[in-house]
């Protein structure tokens, strides 16, 4: 099992999610972690963050969101010589058979659904930022 906690302390998390709720929940218990956390509210604005900030080490990406959707969002990031190898669970409340398949085939590195089970969240998170899969 891995020492998900000290694997995770002192890394740099992007989550992106249009509703508040969604991101003041996850960063305010990541960040008792140690966990440093930047936010985004859009696809585009992520996209932005990214290519010019290398010091992101996963990505939390929700799939829903108006204009640019997580699903296009990944796509875009994967195909992005900058930033197409980085780490993104796709983090979703659609939890109907073949969406975890399709989040993974849009790109993503892992599929957790909300609500989300934080202790399965954070070994996930673990095993990506160690290449561990």
């Amino acid at each position: 099992m891995l020492d998900y906690l000290s694997i995770l302390e002192g890394k740099n998390i992007l989550i992106v999610d249009d509703d508040k709720r969604n991101t003041f929940a996850l960063s305010s218990y990541l960040g008792e972690l140690g966990i440093t956390i930047q936010t985004s509210a859009s696809g585009l604005e992520a996209l932005d963050m990214l290519t010019n900030s290398h010091e992101i080490d996963l990505v939390l990406m929700d799939m829903m969101m108006p204009e640019m959707d997580g699903f296009e969002t990944i796509e875009r990031m994967r195909s992005n010589p900058l930033i197409n190898k980085l780490p993104v669970i796709s983090v979703t409340a659609k939890a109907m058979i073949g969406d975890r398949e399709k989040c993974l085939e849009a790109g993503a590195s892992e599929y957790v659904s909300k609500p989300v089970n934080i202790k399965e969240l954070l070994e996930k998170m673990a095993a990506l930022i160690q290449g561990v899969k």
